[in-house]
């Protein structure tokens, strides 16, 4: 039964937690423009600070939070000034189809051309207010089992915090993967500009 209901929950979080968001589509985005080596302090970030979320979510800190009209504007605020930011390093991010990083001297340089670093991540992840709907929501629905509640809470958080980790990385190999197979800066450029401009699209739906 426990075995069932975790196949269960992973099937209902895959999809929801996995879809594009503010998150994921800034690690598909960073991955394109930076490659995954300079882009793995961001993932950490991500992973960190949505697992921060989930944490709240389980302690019900993030229910009371949320329910704060301001507490919730602030969140907003946060996330979509951080996201027009991380928008824009995206889209002027040097194109250099000579490395898989798609780094050059120029970006060693500028700290301005570097990848977003950790505390980005993590920031972004903190008040990314699709990653409260989409855990609160996979998180009350589901239960591993009914015997026992600290480890009914216990499984979930685990169960929960493996799916953080695989569909946060598969979004930034995806974004990557681009970075790999073009060859033309123009190209370049414009791969980076479409994943900015759906960056700051993925903003209002997860707001709406």
């Amino acid at each position: 039964m426990i075995t069932e209901n975790l196949l269960l929950l992973w099937l209902a979080a895959l999809p929801l937690m996995g879809s594009p968001g503010p998150a994921t589509i800034s690690l598909a985005a960073t991955g394109s423009a930076f490659g995954i080596r300079p882009s793995l302090g961001y993932l950490c970030g991500i992973i960190a600070g949505t697992t921060g979320v989930l944490i709240l979510t389980a302690t019900g800190v993030a229910t009371a939070l949320l329910a704060h009209p301001v507490a919730g504007n602030i969140l907003t605020l946060i996330a979509a000034a951080y996201i027009l930011y991380l928008a824009w390093k995206i889209a002027t991010a040097p194109v250099s189809p000579a490395t898989s990083s798609r780094l050059n001297p120029e970006s060693a340089e500028n700290p301005e051309n570097t990848a977003p670093d950790f505390r980005g991540g993590l920031m972004l992840a903190i008040a990314n207010p699709k990653a409260f709907a989409a855990i609160g929501a996979v998180y009350a629905s589901h239960h591993i089992t009914l015997h026992s509640a600290w480890l009914n809470n216990a499984l979930k958080l685990a169960a929960l915090m493996l799916v953080i980790a695989v569909v946060n990385t598969i979004w930034l190999i995806f974004g990557a993967s681009f970075s790999r197979l073009l060859s033309s800066p123009r190209a370049g450029r414009i791969i980076n500009i479409i994943f900015a401009v759906m960056l700051i699209v993925s903003v209002g739906f997860a707001v709406l």
